[in-house]
């Protein structure tokens, strides 16, 4: 099988990497960029192609990719001075009382 052969791969696998790669050109990543990302992530979430033999049903792998957004969240914020952070929460606090008003339950 040739490097970049997709023929190994299952059908779910293949509607996953279009999937991924259409929310990089989204992002306005290039097409061939976000291809070449997509199957990487497919290959580290499913390990890579359909497995010979079995019966069926796969194992679920936990999908570490799928995981993984939550984990730059603080990142920028931790970096910034503690009075632009409180300034950020005030302004977000006033936001949400004033779109509180707003609301019709």
């Amino acid at each position: 099988m040739p490097r970049g052969d997709k023929s190994k791969y299952t059908d779910k696998q293949e509607r996953k990497a279009d999937h991924i790669a259409e929310g990089y050109e989204h992002r306005g990543v290039s097409e061939k960029e976000a291809e070449r990302r997509a199957w990487a992530t497919v290959n580290k979430d499913d390990g890579g192609g359909k497995k010979e033999g079995g019966s069926g049903r796969g194992k679920h792998t936990g999908n570490p990719a799928a995981h993984k957004g939550g984990r730059m969240g603080g990142k920028a914020s931790g970096e910034r001075q503690a009075a632009s952070r409180s300034a950020s929460a005030k302004k977000a606090a006033a936001t949400s009382k004033r779109n509180d008003s707003h609301t019709h339950h």
